[in-house]
């Protein structure tokens, strides 16, 4: 369910950037979404053709770029890819890791008329 408010969010962030371009339609939006966001991308773009309908944004895709969770171990410094959900350096075993992607989500382009 929390992705009606992201979903409504994202549609604010595209009629606001439309407006400034004086567009006449929104085509597509492309997103950013990490992977340990827990967005589920089918949800969102089902209440975004609910939210958008009445507007210029009516009809638009959402395109999403999925990225992986992934952590720098504090210990050896390595980038290990977070594989489900095991926070543990691929390198040297450690528990001791910052996460360094998979928590994006953002608006990256927005196709307009």
């Amino acid at each position: 369910m929390h992705e009606l408010s992201i979903t409504q969010s994202i549609l604010n962030i595209a009629l606001n950037c439309a407006k400034k371009e004086d567009a006449k339609h929104i085509n597509s939006i492309n997103l950013v979404i990490g992977e340990m966001t827990g967005y589920i991308p089918h949800y969102i773009q089902e209440y975004f053709d609910i939210v958008s309908k009445d507007t210029i944004a009516e009809g638009a895709r959402l395109i999403f770029r999925k990225t992986p969770a992934a952590a720098r171990c504090k210990e050896c410094g390595h980038d290990t890819q977070l594989k489900d959900y095991k926070f543990i350096c691929e390198n040297c075993s450690s528990q001791n890791l910052t996460i360094i992607s998979g928590k994006e989500f953002s608006v990256e382009t927005i196709d307009i008329e």
